[in-house]
Protein backbone atom coordinates (compact mmCIF):
# COMPACT_ATOMS: atom_id res chain seq x y z
CA UNK A 1 0.00 0.00 0.00
CA UNK A 2 1.35 3.39 -0.96
CA UNK A 3 1.32 6.08 1.71
CA UNK A 4 3.05 9.06 0.10
CA UNK A 5 3.37 10.59 -3.38
CA UNK A 6 6.18 12.96 -4.37
CA UNK A 7 5.54 15.34 -7.26
CA UNK A 8 7.92 17.42 -9.32
CA UNK A 9 6.31 20.72 -10.37
CA UNK A 10 7.13 22.10 -13.82
CA UNK A 11 6.18 19.64 -16.54
CA UNK A 12 4.71 17.26 -13.96
CA UNK A 13 2.09 18.86 -11.73
CA UNK A 14 2.02 21.82 -14.11
CA UNK A 15 1.49 21.49 -17.84
CA UNK A 16 4.60 21.36 -20.00
CA UNK A 17 2.75 23.59 -22.46
CA UNK A 18 1.84 26.67 -20.42
CA UNK A 19 2.65 25.85 -16.76
CA UNK A 20 -1.06 25.77 -15.88
CA UNK A 21 -2.48 23.26 -13.38
CA UNK A 22 -4.78 20.78 -15.20
CA UNK A 23 -8.12 20.31 -13.47
CA UNK A 24 -7.68 16.53 -13.45
CA UNK A 25 -4.35 16.94 -11.63
CA UNK A 26 -5.86 19.25 -9.03
CA UNK A 27 -8.70 16.78 -8.43
CA UNK A 28 -6.26 13.86 -8.22
CA UNK A 29 -4.19 15.62 -5.54
CA UNK A 30 -7.36 16.43 -3.59
CA UNK A 31 -8.39 12.75 -3.74
CA UNK A 32 -5.00 11.66 -2.44
CA UNK A 33 -5.33 14.05 0.51
CA UNK A 34 -8.90 12.84 1.17
CA UNK A 35 -7.56 9.26 1.34
CA UNK A 36 -4.90 10.35 3.84
CA UNK A 37 -2.11 9.67 1.37
CA UNK A 38 0.65 12.20 2.01
CA UNK A 39 1.40 14.56 -0.87
CA UNK A 40 4.85 16.14 -1.12
CA UNK A 41 6.12 18.65 -3.66
CA UNK A 42 9.72 17.97 -4.74
CA UNK A 43 10.98 20.77 -6.94
CA UNK A 44 13.96 22.76 -8.06
CA UNK A 45 11.92 25.90 -7.39
CA UNK A 46 12.56 28.12 -4.38
CA UNK A 47 10.14 27.64 -1.50
CA UNK A 48 8.20 30.87 -2.03
CA UNK A 49 7.20 29.86 -5.57
CA UNK A 50 5.12 26.96 -4.23
CA UNK A 51 2.24 29.01 -2.83
CA UNK A 52 -0.42 27.69 -5.22
CA UNK A 53 0.20 24.16 -3.94
CA UNK A 54 -0.26 25.18 -0.32
CA UNK A 55 -3.75 26.34 -1.31
CA UNK A 56 -4.45 22.76 -2.47
CA UNK A 57 -3.75 21.43 1.01
CA UNK A 58 -0.14 20.30 0.45
CA UNK A 59 1.99 20.98 3.54
CA UNK A 60 5.34 19.35 2.81
CA UNK A 61 7.83 20.86 0.35
CA UNK A 62 11.22 19.78 -0.91
CA UNK A 63 12.53 22.90 -2.64
CA UNK A 64 15.81 23.97 -4.28
CA UNK A 65 16.30 20.36 -5.47
CA UNK A 66 16.47 19.11 -1.89
CA UNK A 67 18.46 21.86 -0.21
CA UNK A 68 15.48 23.18 1.79
CA UNK A 69 12.68 21.02 3.24
CA UNK A 70 9.66 22.25 5.14
CA UNK A 71 6.85 20.19 6.68
CA UNK A 72 3.88 21.96 8.26
CA UNK A 73 5.93 25.18 8.34
CA UNK A 74 8.71 23.42 10.25
CA UNK A 75 12.14 23.29 8.63
CA UNK A 76 13.27 19.65 8.72
CA UNK A 77 16.42 20.16 6.68
CA UNK A 78 18.43 22.95 5.11
CA UNK A 79 21.74 22.86 3.29
CA UNK A 80 23.21 26.34 3.58
CA UNK A 81 25.88 27.50 1.16
CA UNK A 82 28.75 29.16 3.01
CA UNK A 83 28.72 32.95 3.03
CA UNK A 84 32.23 32.95 1.60
CA UNK A 85 31.08 30.95 -1.43
CA UNK A 86 28.06 33.22 -1.89
CA UNK A 87 30.29 36.31 -1.73
CA UNK A 88 32.95 34.86 -4.04
CA UNK A 89 30.49 33.63 -6.69
CA UNK A 90 28.58 36.91 -6.50
CA UNK A 91 31.73 38.96 -7.02
CA UNK A 92 32.91 36.80 -9.92
CA UNK A 93 29.46 36.90 -11.56
CA UNK A 94 29.37 40.68 -11.25
CA UNK A 95 32.91 40.99 -12.61
CA UNK A 96 31.92 38.95 -15.66
CA UNK A 97 28.42 40.40 -16.09
CA UNK A 98 26.42 37.25 -15.39
CA UNK A 99 23.00 36.93 -13.80
CA UNK A 100 22.90 34.98 -10.54
CA UNK A 101 19.85 33.97 -8.53
CA UNK A 102 19.66 33.24 -4.81
CA UNK A 103 17.33 30.69 -3.20
CA UNK A 104 16.59 31.74 0.36
CA UNK A 105 13.02 31.10 1.54
CA UNK A 106 12.37 33.75 -1.08
CA UNK A 107 13.89 34.26 -4.52
CA UNK A 108 16.11 37.12 -5.63
CA UNK A 109 18.78 37.93 -8.21
CA UNK A 110 21.96 39.98 -8.42
CA UNK A 111 20.48 42.65 -10.70
CA UNK A 112 22.44 41.54 -13.78
CA UNK A 113 20.90 40.25 -16.99
CA UNK A 114 17.72 42.25 -16.67
CA UNK A 115 18.04 43.31 -20.32
CA UNK A 116 19.34 39.94 -21.53
CA UNK A 117 16.59 38.07 -23.38
CA UNK A 118 18.33 34.77 -22.58
CA UNK A 119 17.92 35.41 -18.85
CA UNK A 120 14.28 36.44 -19.16
CA UNK A 121 13.53 33.44 -21.38
CA UNK A 122 15.15 31.12 -18.85
CA UNK A 123 13.20 32.65 -15.94
CA UNK A 124 9.97 32.08 -17.82
CA UNK A 125 10.80 28.53 -18.87
CA UNK A 126 12.11 27.38 -15.50
CA UNK A 127 10.00 29.34 -12.99
CA UNK A 128 7.14 30.81 -15.04
CA UNK A 129 8.37 34.31 -14.17
CA UNK A 130 7.68 37.11 -16.62
CA UNK A 131 9.33 39.89 -14.62
CA UNK A 132 12.88 40.16 -13.37
CA UNK A 133 12.95 39.32 -9.61
CA UNK A 134 13.97 41.74 -6.88
CA UNK A 135 17.66 42.34 -6.32
CA UNK A 136 19.20 40.46 -3.39
CA UNK A 137 19.30 42.97 -0.53
CA UNK A 138 21.91 41.26 1.62
CA UNK A 139 24.41 38.43 1.21
CA UNK A 140 24.08 37.67 4.94
CA UNK A 141 20.89 35.63 4.54
CA UNK A 142 20.98 31.82 4.44
CA UNK A 143 21.27 30.77 0.79
CA UNK A 144 20.29 27.19 -0.09
CA UNK A 145 21.03 27.25 -3.79
CA UNK A 146 22.57 29.55 -6.37
CA UNK A 147 21.71 29.56 -10.06
CA UNK A 148 24.17 30.84 -12.62
CA UNK A 149 22.86 32.16 -15.93
CA UNK A 150 25.43 31.17 -18.56
CA UNK A 151 25.77 28.91 -21.58
CA UNK A 152 28.38 26.13 -21.78
CA UNK A 153 31.13 28.39 -23.12
CA UNK A 154 30.42 31.21 -20.67
CA UNK A 155 30.30 28.82 -17.72
CA UNK A 156 33.81 27.49 -18.34
CA UNK A 157 35.46 30.34 -16.47
CA UNK A 158 33.31 29.59 -13.39
CA UNK A 159 34.23 25.90 -13.46
CA UNK A 160 37.90 26.83 -13.63
CA UNK A 161 37.65 29.49 -10.90
CA UNK A 162 35.60 27.28 -8.51
CA UNK A 163 36.78 23.67 -8.99
CA UNK A 164 35.40 22.44 -5.65
CA UNK A 165 31.80 23.51 -6.35
CA UNK A 166 29.16 21.49 -8.21
CA UNK A 167 27.72 23.09 -11.33
CA UNK A 168 24.67 21.15 -12.52
CA UNK A 169 22.97 22.27 -15.72
CA UNK A 170 19.21 21.85 -15.80
CA UNK A 171 18.41 24.34 -18.57
CA UNK A 172 20.23 25.53 -21.65
CA UNK A 173 21.11 28.79 -19.91
CA UNK A 174 20.93 27.95 -16.18
CA UNK A 175 23.08 25.92 -13.81
CA UNK A 176 22.64 25.07 -10.14
CA UNK A 177 25.67 25.95 -8.02
CA UNK A 178 26.01 23.67 -4.99
CA UNK A 179 28.57 22.86 -2.30
CA UNK A 180 27.18 19.78 -0.65
CA UNK A 181 27.36 16.50 -2.54
CA UNK A 182 24.31 15.22 -0.64
CA UNK A 183 21.90 17.76 -2.11
CA UNK A 184 19.52 15.84 -4.35
CA UNK A 185 15.84 15.01 -4.53
CA UNK A 186 16.45 11.39 -3.49
CA UNK A 187 18.42 12.43 -0.39
CA UNK A 188 15.65 14.87 0.48
CA UNK A 189 13.00 12.17 0.00
CA UNK A 190 14.96 9.92 2.37
CA UNK A 191 14.83 12.66 5.00
CA UNK A 192 11.09 13.23 4.50
CA UNK A 193 10.35 9.49 4.72
CA UNK A 194 12.32 9.25 7.95
CA UNK A 195 10.41 12.25 9.29
CA UNK A 196 7.08 10.64 8.34
CA UNK A 197 8.17 7.13 9.38
CA UNK A 198 7.28 5.72 5.96
CA UNK A 199 9.28 3.10 4.01
CA UNK A 200 10.53 3.99 0.54
CA UNK A 201 8.66 0.95 -0.85
CA UNK A 202 5.46 2.76 0.19
CA UNK A 203 6.36 5.87 -1.83
CA UNK A 204 5.53 6.96 -5.39
CA UNK A 205 7.29 9.73 -7.30
CA UNK A 206 6.34 11.58 -10.49
CA UNK A 207 8.82 13.59 -12.54
CA UNK A 208 9.82 14.78 -15.99
CA UNK A 209 13.40 16.10 -15.81
CA UNK A 210 16.93 14.80 -15.54
CA UNK A 211 17.05 16.00 -11.93
CA UNK A 212 14.18 13.58 -11.18
CA UNK A 213 16.04 10.40 -12.16
CA UNK A 214 17.47 9.68 -8.70
CA UNK A 215 14.06 10.40 -7.14
CA UNK A 216 12.21 7.93 -9.37
CA UNK A 217 14.86 5.27 -8.84
CA UNK A 218 14.77 5.67 -5.05
CA UNK A 219 11.05 5.14 -4.37
CA UNK A 220 8.85 2.05 -4.68
CA UNK A 221 7.14 3.26 -7.86
CA UNK A 222 8.75 5.82 -10.16
CA UNK A 223 6.51 7.35 -12.82
CA UNK A 224 7.78 9.54 -15.67
CA UNK A 225 5.68 11.94 -17.70
CA UNK A 226 5.48 11.29 -21.44
CA UNK A 227 6.77 14.84 -22.00
CA UNK A 228 9.83 14.03 -19.88
CA UNK A 229 13.52 13.51 -20.40
CA UNK A 230 14.32 10.35 -22.41
CA UNK A 231 16.88 9.16 -19.84
CA UNK A 232 14.27 9.53 -17.11
CA UNK A 233 11.69 7.53 -19.06
CA UNK A 234 14.19 4.70 -19.51
CA UNK A 235 14.75 4.54 -15.74
CA UNK A 236 11.08 4.85 -14.72
CA UNK A 237 8.84 1.95 -13.71
CA UNK A 238 6.07 3.43 -15.81
CA UNK A 239 5.61 6.25 -18.33
CA UNK A 240 2.26 8.01 -18.11
CA UNK A 241 0.61 10.54 -20.41
CA UNK A 242 1.84 14.11 -20.74
CA UNK A 243 1.20 16.51 -17.87
CA UNK A 244 -1.06 18.55 -20.17
CA UNK A 245 -3.08 15.42 -20.98
CA UNK A 246 -3.90 14.46 -17.40
CA UNK A 247 -0.97 12.11 -16.91
CA UNK A 248 -1.02 12.40 -13.12
CA UNK A 249 -4.65 11.37 -12.77
CA UNK A 250 -4.28 8.66 -15.42
CA UNK A 251 -1.39 6.93 -13.66
CA UNK A 252 -2.87 7.19 -10.16
CA UNK A 253 -6.06 5.57 -11.43
CA UNK A 254 -4.18 2.90 -13.39
CA UNK A 255 -2.36 1.79 -10.25
CA UNK A 256 -5.52 1.97 -8.14
CA UNK A 257 -4.22 4.76 -5.91
CA UNK A 258 -7.31 6.96 -6.38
Amino acid sequence: MYKVVFFDVDGTLLSEMDRSLPLSTKEAVEKLIEKNIKVVVATGRPYNLCEEFKAMGIDTFISANGAFIKCNDNIIHKSVISRKTVRDISSFAELNGHGLSYFTELFAMNGLGIDDERVMKALKETLSLTQYPEKMSSLLEDVYCLCLYADEREAEKFLIRFPTLRFERFHGYVMNVLEETEVSKSTAIKRVLEHLNICKSEAIAFGDGGNDIDMLEYVGLGIAMENGDERLKQKADYVTKKASEGGISYALKKFGII
